[in-house]
């Protein structure tokens, strides 16, 4: 695939030399939250770029994943303190008490579709499922990965939980009965780095240190086509767009690349390796994360970066 336009317009420095760790849009695509390093969560605002609210403080260390629930009513956040918690979006109040289980730091956290379920991943090798409303434990670990879990996704009909890990597999799990779905789905030569079922709930991707991409048929786990490679360093995230047309990838050789679309050129425009991808709600905007402590956004439909994002601040705990 040829190289397309640089897409470095306007970005935004998040906390100085700090990692950024996830970024994520409200189901409206109105509000961004993101988290890092600085152990807080921050909103802003998806159309001027100005801050939303007061950050949510009560981690004890580096936020790693940030998702909201389908309704926009609550966020969840994840951190190397082995929590998770759950918070108002519309207030910023913390609801209950911190989500605590795991022996150490949570890499992931995905909402089910119909809001009840909370699922999270950890360096532990164990996802565990949570009761988004009350906090409380849906049944014991899972467990059959035997290496750290890196990322969770729901399926769109909240049925099936796929999760993928550092073991080099993807495993599918019964929501429902918290046991294993069909056969470990390999192939991979490194670690799995990023997992996402496509809207439309016929195929998951996953990503890897391996450099490639693999898109497997969501019902019966089989791989389709061929690889998608041409990356020089890992892939570190996927996402699909809404109408399950457009897959992007971040990786750490600084690239987006956009797949299967009209438009399939790579997009630079980071100076060190990216982290996360994830699409606006609606498909039209693609911001990309990145270890330089910087957050890009683009227009699919021209070559401009949509606006600039003041700095995080370091808070104090």
């Amino acid at each position: 695939m040829g190289r397309g336009r640089n897409w470095s317009a306007h970005i935004w420095t998040a906390s100085a030399g700090s990692v950024v760790f996830a970024v994520t849009f409200s189901p409206w695509g109105e509000v961004l939250a993101s988290g890092l390093q600085d152990r807080a969560v921050r909103f802003w605002d998806a159309q001027t770029g100005a801050p939303f609210g007061d950050p949510l403080t009560g981690h004890s260390n580096k936020i790693t994943p940030v998702v909201f629930s389908p309704d926009g009513k609550v966020l969840a956040s994840g951190s190397w303190d082995e929590t998770a918690r759950l918070w108002d979006a519309q207030t910023g109040a913390v609801l209950g008490d911190p989500l605590t289980g795991h022996k150490t730091w949570i890499t992931s956290v995905a909402f089910s579709p119909d809001d009840k379920v909370l699922a999270s991943g950890s360096a532990d090798e164990t996802v565990r499922l949570w009761d988004a409303q009350t906090g409380a434990l849906l049944g014991g670990p899972l467990t059959d990965h035997i290496n750290e879990i890196t990322s969770v996704a729901f399926s769109p009909n909240g049925k099936v939980l796929a999760s993928g890990s550092m073991d080099e597999t993807v495993r599918l799990w019964d929501v429902h009965t918290a046991t294993p779905l069909g056969d470990v789905l390999t192939g991979h030569s490194k670690d799995i780095t990023s997992v996402v079922f496509s809207p439309d709930g016929k195929v998951l991707a996953s990503a890897s240190w391996d450099k490639t991409v693999r898109l497997w048929d969501a019902q019966t786990g089989a791989l389709l086509g061929d690889l998608l490679t041409g990356l020089s360093e890992g892939i570190m995230s996927v996402v699909f767009s809404s109408d399950s047309k457009v897959l992007a990838s971040g990786s750490w050789d600084k690239t987006v690349q956009l797949w299967d679309a009209q438009t399939r050129a790579p997009l630079d425009g980071h100076s060190k390796g990216i982290t996360s991808v994830l699409f606006s709600p609606d498909g039209k905007v693609l911001a990309s994360v990145s270890s330089d402590g910087m957050i890009q956004f683009g227009h699919l439909s021209i070559d401009q970066m949509a606006y600039c994002l003041p700095s995080h601040q370091t808070s104090s705990l």
